[in-house]
């Protein structure tokens, strides 16, 4: 019971620091988009992250970011395609929904989207953290109706309220379900709350804790790959 209670409290502070990084939201270029593969040319088809700070790997090197980890689930598979790290630190829903004109020139073959973690984070309107999320998908399917999506779910703070928490976290698996995309259910799961994953600030993941993450998140997206789901 110790554990679980210091676990729920360093999960806390570490979504509440993660509000604050990065400042407000923006239309600017991402921080990182950047292929993490070193011989993918611009003709190989892309697999794009769009997220926040967890996805862009602030306080880590690039290469150590799971988008980065990912690409050498990949390439070790010999499979013909290129990351692209398309993180912004501080990010809401509304500034991704913002971005998302601009990341689909890149014309995807699979986008995943990270988002939410900074709405629940200020405590913002779930209803309009669904819709944003939403209207993502939607574009995707106007813009560029090949290009497959997974969704990476979030968790809510605790302190907001249990019925706030359940509301938050129902919004990924139904807006999957009503989209019939996929989902991993939890971006950080194993990871958030471990302080020895967690760098010094208690938000962002070590090297180590990117790669669990990208072990979450491989299972999915390899499906996507290679079995068409």
């Amino acid at each position: 019971m110790r554990k679980s209670r210091t676990i729920r409290a360093s999960w806390l502070f570490t979504l509440a620091v993660l509000a604050g990084c990065g400042g407000s939201d923006r239309n600017s270029t991402p921080q990182r988009v950047d292929s993490t593969a070193s011989t993918a040319s611009t003709d190989t088809p892309a697999i794009v992250f769009l997220g926040t700070s967890l996805t862009a790997g602030l306080g880590v090197e690039l290469d150590q970011a799971y988008p980065a980890l990912i690409q050498q689930k990949i390439d070790s598979l010999g499979l013909h395609y290129r990351v692209v790290n398309a993180g912004v630190s501080g990010e809401s829903s509304a500034g991704a929904l913002n971005r998302i004109d601009w990341i689909l020139r890149e014309k995807p073959t699979v986008l995943l989207i990270e988002t939410g973690a900074n709405d629940g984070l200020r405590g913002q309107d779930l209803d309009s953290l669904k819709a944003n999320i939403q209207a993502m998908i939607n574009r995707v399917h106007e813009q560029a109706p090949n290009t497959r999506i997974i969704l990476l779910g979030m968790e809510a703070l605790p302190n907001l309220g249990a019925q706030y928490t359940k509301t938050f976290r129902a919004i990924y698996p139904a807006v999957a379900r009503a989209n019939h995309i996929p989902l991993v259910p939890f971006l950080l799961a194993g990871v958030a709350g471990v302080d020895s994953l967690n760098q010094e600030d208690g938000v962002h993941p070590t090297p180590a804790g990117h790669r669990i993450i990208a072990n979450n998140v491989w299972p999915t997206l390899e499906a996507v790959l290679t079995k068409g789901i």
